[in-house]
């Protein structure tokens, strides 16, 4: 298995994690915190997305699929396009409200079409490229890919979790 193949796979569990955790739920459910400071699996699952779709077209040297396909007008946040949730007050987390699960996923599917192309053009080489020197050490491709990752596997795990205390009420 080549590293392409095994990051594509690592990249098609956030979709699977974040299905389950997302569809089927009612925007009241997808904004309500479990308690007052607390995300809401509309921010989890919306900022896991942003920072994935911000991440991988800055590596890509592409537009992101939220301001390239007209999710931001669609979601319509009160956020300029280029917000992707990091450093959110608890006001504005509260802020992300959506009118459905499906937009959710769609964009978050939509985001991981374009992650999987560009991650099956890579080479084991290609990980080892340079992709922020504001870091010390500089932050290589490959560990630029891993860092998302694991942020959204956390994240969507957090969502999984609200989830079961909401439908276990």
């Amino acid at each position: 298995m080549r590293s392409s193949e095994l990051l594509v796979y690592a990249y098609e569990q956030i979709q699977e994690t974040l299905r389950r955790a997302v569809e089927g739920l009612a925007p009241r459910e997808l904004t309500r915190r479990v308690s007052a400071e607390a995300n809401t699996i509309a921010w989890l699952a919306w900022h896991l997305a942003r920072v994935q779709d911000h991440h991988i077209a800055d590596v890509a040297g592409g537009e992101q699929v939220w301001t390239a396909e007209g999710w931001d007008t669609r979601f319509g946040l009160p956020f300029p396009p280029e917000a992707t949730g990091y450093g959110f007050s608890s006001e504005q987390v509260a802020q992300v409200r959506v009118p459905s699960a499906d937009m959710l996923l769609e964009y978050a599917a939509a985001v991981h079409t374009r992650t999987a192309d560009y991650l099956r053009g890579l080479s084991d080489d290609d990980l080892d490229a340079v992709v922020d020197t504001r870091w010390d050490p500089p932050v290589t491709l490959g560990v630029r890919l891993i860092s998302v990752l694991s942020d959204d596997l956390q994240h969507v795990g957090q969502a999984a979790f609200i989830r079961g205390l909401l439908t276990a009420e």
